[in-house]
């Protein structure tokens, strides 16, 4: 989205805001090569460097381990790299954990944030041992600023306690066809055992998309909101594509240094919806750069009738 729009309605107590060796030798050395084969070298040098460049420009650059573009009412893979590939899925785990609690609870009722909660490693919100919030917020916090306290909080609140919870992402993930991936927690803080593929989360992002709420969520830029004791919290979301791109419905990020750079974006131009999955990239510049030109090649690529 190329501008956030400022203060719309306040929806549930919560407001979104819609839319960084010796010298000569050496030189001896260099002179035994015939001039021909320096001009070799050097055209093979500068041929790498044109197709590195064409690659990046045209949107094949390889710098996320996994890649898929997926068209969203089909199924249909577009495109992949590595989709089967195993690897952590950090924060992109909130939306099994989003899509359990949307199903499972009322997003008027209040939850009181445990110590567990309170207590959990970053990213966090800030949340206190006591704060009183409602599930619609503590979804905003967990989507929009990946917050972990969010996170562990609704899955207390839904389960009992994480440890439950998480028995029931396994069994949604496996619902909803995510067959190649397992989750330890409800945070996508490092774990042992806790995978995904790019083409599962893409078929999660598919499902997250029939939730109303959820899509509001994901594509909503800043939210505000108040705790009980009128503490006022500001959420900024990571996906900075929805600053950048008006097709961009919304997405989840994720990062841990095991990880990488993860995200996973949903997009719709003229009716159609494409999903775009990155797994394990080097950097969060590259992560944007990647996703854009795989989110246009999507779209050149349902426009051409192009099949994967």
């Amino acid at each position: 989205m190329a501008q956030e729009i400022v203060n719309p309605l306040k929806v549930n107590g919560v407001t979104p805001r819609r839319r960084t060796g010796r010298e000569t030798s050496g030189c001896r050395r260099l002179a035994s090569y015939p001039p021909l084969k320096i001009l070799l070298y050097a055209l093979a040098f500068f041929a790498s460097i044109f197709s590195l460049f064409l690659s990046t420009a045209f949107g094949e650059a390889k710098d996320a381990r996994s890649a898929v573009i997926m068209e969203a009412s089909s199924g249909r893979v577009l495109y992949a790299r590595n989709p089967d590939l195993r690897l952590p899925p950090a924060s992109t785990v909130k939306l099994i954990t989003a899509i359990l609690v949307i199903e499972k609870a009322d997003p008027k009722d209040v939850v009181t944030i445990s110590e567990n909660a309170s207590r959990v490693r970053p990213w966090k919100a800030g949340f206190r041992k006591g704060d009183e919030v409602t599930v619609e917020e503590l979804l905003y916090a967990a989507l929009i600023k990946s917050a972990n306290d969010a996170a562990v909080a609704l899955a207390e609140a839904v389960a009992g306690s994480e440890e439950n919870f998480v028995y029931l992402m396994n069994q949604k993930a496996a619902a909803i066809g995510a067959k190649d991936t397992q989750f330890v927690n409800a945070t996508g803080l490092p774990g042992p055992y806790q995978y995904t593929t790019a083409l599962d989360l893409s078929t999660i992002m598919v499902a997250a998309l029939s939730y109303p709420k959820l899509r509001e969520i994901i594509g909503t830029p800043v939210a505000e909101f108040s705790t009980r004791d009128g503490r006022h919290l500001s959420l900024k979301n990571t996906d900075k594509l929805l600053w950048s791109d008006e097709c961009v419905i919304g997405g989840k990020t994720g990062y841990t240094v095991t990880a990488g750079h993860c995200f996973v974006v949903a997009a719709e131009r003229e009716k159609a919806t494409i999903i775009v999955a990155l797994l394990g990239s080097p950097s969060r510049n590259r992560l944007w750069k990647e996703a854009e030109a795989l989110i246009e090649k999507g779209f050149q690529m349902i426009g051409n009738h192009n099949h994967p």
